[in-house]
């Protein structure tokens, strides 16, 4: 996803004469809902949204800890950062070397170095896996308004089972967001990335990313999956808790869908198929889900 980068450029001008550093020859990466760029020197600067800095400290402090506990994570510059630029929070990495996108293999690799970890003295919060929906539903204009409100109820309901939801495995430090895409292999191995949503929480949340693929858009093959949960040593589809995250991050992917889809009429019928699916008027699961970043 690419937008104009001159509003992008504006907040990492001010943000890197803020920082000390000059933004002369810098280079988008990407820039989608987070803008990131590439300085001179193996440095990629991040602009969040406004309003985001707590998050942004948060993945700063999480990154630190990481780096503490020898985990193979992004770093975090030795600055004092997150700086704010025309109210966007702007945090500063390391560039990592050449790399590809995760796989499978990857993500379960990572994520039982993190859950075994022991909970840090960090400001973290309790995780939140509706965070954003209700503004991403908000903005989805293209889908009629019946739809919109069957997300809204779809999601009041979520909520009221998530506060009840059965006991799974010991709550530890949670990514979040664990999917392929949050992965970067290099030479050196696999690289964990993007603590937006880093919190406390259930193990089985992390795992749900990848059981969907499998589950809900059949992007993970039963042999994959096999492999992931054999490593992991659980399987998440099989806890009396899993209907419920699966149904959650059906919910996310929807509306995220949906979002874009407002400002990218390419993803318009994705996210109308997304709902659909959801609301019976598209067969069984699997479904076939295509990515739209």
């Amino acid at each position: 996803m690419t937008t104009s980068t001159t509003p992008a450029r504006d907040v990492l001008q001010a943000a890197c004469v803020a920082a000390g550093l000059d933004a002369a020859d810098a280079e988008p990466i990407r820039l989608a809902e987070n803008a990131i760029w590439r300085l001179p020197g193996q440095m990629v600067v991040r602009i969040a949204r406004p309003g985001q800095l707590a998050a942004a400290n948060r993945e700063v402090q999480v990154a630190r800890w990481l780096a503490a506990q020898n985990v193979p994570a992004v770093r975090a510059l030795d600055m004092r950062q997150p700086v704010t630029a025309n109210g966007c929070p702007v945090t500063f990495w390391q560039e990592l070397p050449p790399h590809e996108i995760g796989t499978v293999s990857d993500v379960v690799t990572l994520l039982k170095q993190l859950h075994a970890l022991p909970k840090p003295d960090l400001p973290l919060g309790d995780l939140d896996p509706f965070v954003r929906v209700v503004e991403r539903i908000d903005a989805s204009s293209t889908l009629a308004q019946d739809d919109r409100q069957w997300l809204h109820d779809r999601l009041d309901d979520l909520r009221a089972q998530w506060s009840a939801r059965p006991q799974g495995l010991p709550e530890c430090v949670v990514h979040g967001d664990a999917w392929v895409g949050n992965v970067a292999r290099t030479q050196a191995g696999p690289v964990l990335m993007d603590f937006e949503r880093a919190s406390f929480g259930p193990p089985e949340w992390d795992l749900v990313s990848t059981a969907v693929k499998l589950t809900t858009t059949g992007a993970v093959s039963a042999d994959e999956y096999a492999e992931f949960c054999a490593a992991y040593g659980s399987d998440v589809t099989e806890w009396a808790g899993y209907e419920l995250l699966a149904e959650a991050r059906e919910l996310r992917m929807t509306s995220y869908a949906a979002q874009h889809a407002a400002t990218h009429p390419q993803w318009r019928r994705e996210a109308q198929y997304r709902v659909d699916c959801l609301r019976g008027r598209a067969g069984v699961r699997p479904w076939q889900w295509k990515g739209i970043m």
